[in-house]
């Protein structure tokens, strides 16, 4: 029989946030079975927690997890597969470490698609694991086997996964194990696919597996850009007089978010965060992101890990679909990052090409310092450089500060309205939170934490929300990440959202995961609501009708109510912005003992 090798430190996993204990020993057997060859390689590898919607097809394997591998990784029950990709997809991203979800045979596989195809555009590390037949048709249950079986399993999701694979004898699945973990978490990372047959997950394991060497590099190193590029694009900043830094998704490393900073000060070049991670603070003096202005006199924009370049750098009418570009016709572009190694030849996620004067591709983890490095020298040598950077940081600043002085403005309108406002709730929040060791999981309330709240540290957010259907998931996961760092994770819940997956409240319950949630509750799918205002202002049609389908009242759902039915401490529906504080400190009482909670809160649809 193979002996599972010592478990530890596996090169390529370094973080700081989520579970990083070592795995318990397994629980020797005089017969093994072809399952714990999994077991061992996801103790090896050391991951943690698996979620999961219960199916026959892995009944091995689940045997082997809860007995043999003593619940590592720790199973986490949810009430839809969906849920289950979330979950591991929100931990992922906030953690940077990847996290298991299985999946019951082709049908649950299905029921993932959506969630699976949301961790892919947003480079999250899934490590999906399935089941299928048994292949062998003498195995075989009546009709069950059958209809939950396919041919090529992978292919469901081989579009908008990094790899799938199904091995066909358990003496191929370490080799696979191995390849699947060092393909997801090779930038850009991803979620991959391993498919597993019912029958070698239940047959009796009869000799050695060999699994990989502990010794072995999990993933390659880093992507190097090439030095003679990157004194190219030095020669076109110092050149700049108007240059602009964009970044999305550099902050995956949380490290980044402080060299960035690093870099923006040598040049005092102004930054404007997307946000599909945190990459720069949201106070600082250079943060010029949601002033879409600083586009529009820019000479040159640097991209860094950059996929959507052209929604901030545009104005959209949205009616005619008519967008216009805001940057200068004579800007130049620098384009650092991967390029076209994530283009998909099935979905379009790779949004419209940009044409760069200069593209370099490397991982931006290791570009960022070497361009701070380049820059301080050129700025050491050369006065009039420093003091233009001077010149242009005490203008970038002075508009950076103009700014959040117009928001705070804003967000005082309509402050005593009933429903609250968004602003006015958004600043509830952040005066009872601001002194927490605080995260934001997914929602910004139509970017109103962004202008509001300070984001000063990188594990404050995670990134901006995807898809409808979605946030509650990713918070979970979130919120599962920083759970034994003790931080206060608060979700602004959608309420059309929620409603999408109320079961998910359950999981929260069940697995002891402390999570704040305040609902963003306008009754409404107000967002689709607007496309047919929209729609209807352009074909002069009934705007008083323009909310069916799209209303959420009538019944208006309990959100408290059903939250409490599920475990949770709860309170609302909460319409008045002075009653929301005492409400929220309730609520974190009850997170900081371990319970989840959830404060109902109605605003204003916009």
């Amino acid at each position: 029989m193979n002996k599972p090798v010592e478990t530890g430190a596996i090169r390529g996993l370094t973080t700081s946030i989520g579970d990083t204990r070592d795995p318990p020993g397994v629980v020797p057997a005089d017969q093994r079975w072809g399952s714990d060859v999994i077991v061992d390689l996801m103790h090896q590898y050391k991951l943690s927690y698996a979620a999961l919607n219960p199916g026959a097809s892995y009944r091995g394997l689940h045997d082997s997890i809860v007995n043999y591998g003593q619940n590592y990784p720790t199973m986490m029950l949810c009430q839809h597969e969906e849920t289950a990709v979330q979950i591991a997809h929100g931990y992922a991203k906030a953690s940077g470490r990847p996290m298991v979800a299985i999946l019951h045979n082709l049908v649950g596989l299905l029921h993932a698609n959506m969630a699976v195809y949301y961790a892919y555009i947003d480079r999250a590390p899934v490590f999906i694991v399935g089941a299928t037949g048994p292949m062998d048709e003498t195995k075989r249950r009546p009709r069950i086997d059958w209809t939950h079986s396919a041919n090529v399993q992978g292919q469901a999701v081989r579009d908008y996964t990094k790899w799938d694979y199904q091995p066909t004898v358990v003496d191929g699945v370490p080799e696979s194990f191995a390849r699947a973990y060092g393909v997801m978490m090779t930038e850009p990372r991803g979620p991959i696919y391993m498919c597993y047959d019912a029958w070698l997950q239940e047959a009796p394991l009869d000799h050695e597996v060999a699994l990989p060497p502990a010794s072995a590099a999990a993933v390659p190193t880093l992507m190097a850009p090439d030095q003679g590029a990157l004194e190219k694009a030095m020669d076109m900043l110092v050149a700049a007089e108007r240059p602009v830094l964009m970044a999305e998704f550099s902050g995956r490393e949380h490290e980044a978010f402080h060299t960035l900073v690093e870099f923006a000060e040598t040049l005092g070049i102004p930054v404007f965060d997307i946000n599909s991670r945190l990459n720069f603070p949201s106070r600082h003096p250079l943060n010029m992101s949601m002033v879409k202005d600083v586009f529009r006199d820019a000479d040159l924009i640097l991209c860094l890990d950059v996929r959507d370049w052209e929604k901030p750098t545009t104005e959209l009418t949205s009616t005619t679909r008519e967008l216009v570009s805001l940057v200068p016709a004579g800007a130049r572009w620098i384009d650092i990052g991967f390029g076209d190694l994530e283009l998909s030849s099935w979905a379009m996620d790779y949004q419209r090409l940009l044409h760069a004067d200069l593209r370099i591709l490397g991982d931006t983890t290791l570009a960022i310092p070497q361009l701070t490095r380049l820059a301080q020298r050129r700025v050491g040598e050369d006065r009039a450089l420093a003091e233009r950077v001077l010149r242009r940081t005490e203008q970038t600043a002075a508009r950076h500060y103009a700014a959040r002085a117009k928001w705070a403005t804003q967000a005082r309108e309509n402050w005593d309205q009933v429903p609250m406002t968004p602003a006015r709730l958004a600043s509830e929040v952040w005066d009872v939170i601001r002194d927490e060791d605080w995260v934001l999981t997914a929602g910004t309330l139509n970017d109103w934490t962004r202008k509001l709240w300070d984001f000063d540290l990188p594990h404050r957010h995670p990134g901006k929300s995807l898809g409808t259907a979605t946030q509650i998931g990713i918070s979970l996961g979130v919120a599962l990440a920083h759970r034994d760092a003790g931080r206060l994770v608060v979700d602004i819940q959608p309420d059309g959202d929620l409603m999408f997956d109320a079961g998910a409240l359950w999981v929260a319950a069940k697995h002891r995961i402390p999570l704040l949630v305040v609902m963003y509750n306008n009754r409404a799918y107000y967002n689709d609501w607007e496309h047919q205002i929209r729609m209807a202002k352009q074909r002069g049609t009934a705007l008083e009708r323009a909310h069916i389908g799209m209303d959420m009242d009538d019944p208006a759902p309990d959100f408290a109510t059903m939250a409490r039915s599920m475990g949770w401490y709860a309170e609302g529906p909460i319409e008045r912005g002075g009653d929301v504080a005492a409400a929220l400190k309730r609520a974190i009482e009850r997170v900081k003992a371990g319970q989840p909670a959830l404060v109902d809160t109605i605003t204003q649809k916009r």
